[in-house]
């Protein structure tokens, strides 16, 4: 058996020994990745993944919680500077069921579900106000809480008392919310201006000047910047407006005017007069329905006709005297032509069309622009080289944008002489190009040829260098190779048969297959000695 060692020893080492470095280095990194492949693939099989159980809770609450899983022998990490608490993954949701129906985790905050599981007679008013308010702001947190962006929210309401008589005014409510929010996130106008309305409907009497709220690093949301886009854009958006628009009419006409001339010929600028002014108006219109003859629908008529034929009274009878008493006379007016009477009377309801508008005219018109283009011709020295009509075909290629542009209800259609008045085009060559500097050359002085030749020359000797070393050890162990090829040991065991030699092999197989025979052929060999 020792004797097998020795010759497996031997063997590996003779191999070992008769492999060249690349070999050795070979065999050991693929022995090395093999065992630390085992090794990191055994460790995250066995390894136990820990989620979080419960977040950002009370570390009171976080201590009770690891007394009952320690006391059930689960397994679990504190984490987060005590606010959190690790579980093993695969025993998370039966830990969330089985320490929900123990009372965990305990808020401590009162809901409106309370006075359905406590209600009771001997509650007094004080002790029912107290819960109501309590309940009312742990509602109005949980409704804010839902709001994309908080992750956790405090709410304070202050209830005004109310007056025993009529006559006493009650005050207004006021509430102070911080709210914790997610790192980073910025909320927009319209978010706080909805989150202000959300409070201040959710509580009786509160205005909404009377609500702060912050977040956990006392920067206030200010309701007065969420309103300040109702009342028109500030001077900084009015800017920031104009210096859009006014670039993105510069960017059109450069780039057509630069695919019609070429890169770097063309240097376009514009400038706009912006009207911010928001108008909120309503119209009362009244049209015929039939307008080329301006009437409208007959909706009813009447016709009243009236005729009469026959002669007059004659005058006659007695004069009331001016003294008289009594009020009676017989005498009547008249005159002596007879005639006819005839009246006729249409009356004609018609109804028309009653237009009521509300309209919102909204801002940033464009009341006026003006752009200013320079063109660089084909030869810059020559200023004659600028084809015939090009300038004239980019004049008006700019009174189409302008005209298309520009506010027409304001402005109203623009006249030739008007829209040229807004363009000026000017052909000549460009003195101040960016791409003149850019074509001088840098001046290298003499020396620094010299430094990088000899550094050159340097590289090179060592790359010659190298490359001979390399061929030289390959050399030497293919002599190597062939020098351990060529020689040849006989083996020590290779024996020449003699008579000698077979007697012993004979004795020794004796001695394996017949120990008993060979006992006796020694003892027979000792007694005649």
């Amino acid at each position: 058996m020792n004797e097998r060692i020795k010759k497996i020893t031997n063997d590996i080492t003779a191999f070992w020994k008769s492999r060249t470095k690349t070999q050795k280095g070979t065999l050991i990194g693929s022995v090395a990745a093999v065992i630390l492949f085992a090794v990191v693939l055994t460790y995250f099989l066995t390894k136990t993944e820990f989620v979080p159980l419960y977040s950002d809770a009370a570390p009171s609450e976080i201590g009770r919680i690891k007394e009952t899983l320690d006391a059930q022998g689960v397994p679990n990490e504190i984490a987060a500077g005590g606010t959190s608490i690790l579980v093993p993954k695969e025993q998370v949701d039966s830990l969330l069921v089985q320490l929900a129906a123990e009372g965990f985790p305990e808020s401590g905050m009162i809901d409106y579900s309370f006075f359905s599981q406590n209600a009771g007679f001997g509650m007094t008013d004080n002790e029912f106000n107290v819960l109501k308010l309590a309940s009312m702001q742990t509602e109005l947190a949980n409704l804010i809480k839902s709001v994309e962006g908080v992750k956790d929210a405090k709410v304070m309401i202050t209830l005004p008392e109310e007056g025993v008589f009529l006559s006493q005014s009650n005050e207004s409510a006021s509430a102070s919310i911080v709210l914790n929010t997610k790192p980073g996130y910025q909320f927009t106008e319209s978010q706080i201006l909805s989150l202000y309305n959300l409070v201040s409907k959710s509580v009786p009497n509160l205005a909404k000047e009377n609500i702060v709220i912050t977040n956990q690093f006392f920067e206030y949301f200010d309701l007065k910047s969420a309103n300040s886009g109702t009342g028109g854009a500030s001077a900084t958006d009015q800017m920031a407006i104009k210096k859009t628009i006014e670039r993105d009419l510069q960017r059109q006409v450069q780039t057509m005017l630069s695919t019609l001339m070429g890169q770097d010929k063309v240097v376009v600028s514009v400038t706009t007069d912006i009207d911010f002014k928001q108008e909120n108006r309503e119209e009362n219109l009244v049209e015929p329905v039939d307008e080329e003859n301006m009437a409208g629908i007959e909706i009813s008529a009447q016709r009243i006709s009236e005729t009469f034929t026959g002669n007059n009274p004659v005058a006659g009878g007695t004069p009331q005297a001016e003294d008289a008493t009594d009020n009676f006379t017989n005498y009547v007016e008249g005159s002596n032509a007879n005639g006819d009477y005839e009246r006729t009377e249409d009356m004609i309801n018609s109804e028309v069309n009653r237009i009521r508008k509300e309209i919102v005219e909204s801002p940033y018109k464009i009341r006026d622009i003006g752009i200013q283009v320079m063109v660089e011709p084909p030869d810059a020295e020559d200023i004659s080289s600028m084809p015939n009509g090009v300038q004239g075909d980019i004049e008006q290629i700019l009174a189409t944008i302008i005209r298309t542009s520009i506010d027409k209800e304001e402005v109203g259609e623009l006249s030739e002489q008007q829209l040229q008045e807004k363009i000026v085009v000017s052909v000549q060559p460009f003195n101040g190009k960016a791409v003149a500097t850019a074509e001088k050359t840098s001046v290298i002085p003499w020396w620094a040829y010299v430094v990088g030749g000899i550094l050159l020359a340097a590289i090179i000797l060592l790359i010659i260098f190298i490359i001979r070393s390399r061929r030289k050890d390959e050399e030497e162990l293919v002599i190597l190779e062939e020098q351990r090829e060529e020689l040849k040991i006989d083996d020590i065991n290779d024996e020449k048969e003699t008579e000698a030699t077979l007697r012993r092999k004979q004795l020794e197989k004796m001695a394996k297959d017949k120990p008993d025979d060979f006992a006796k052929l020694l003892r027979t060999w000792i007694a005649e000695d």
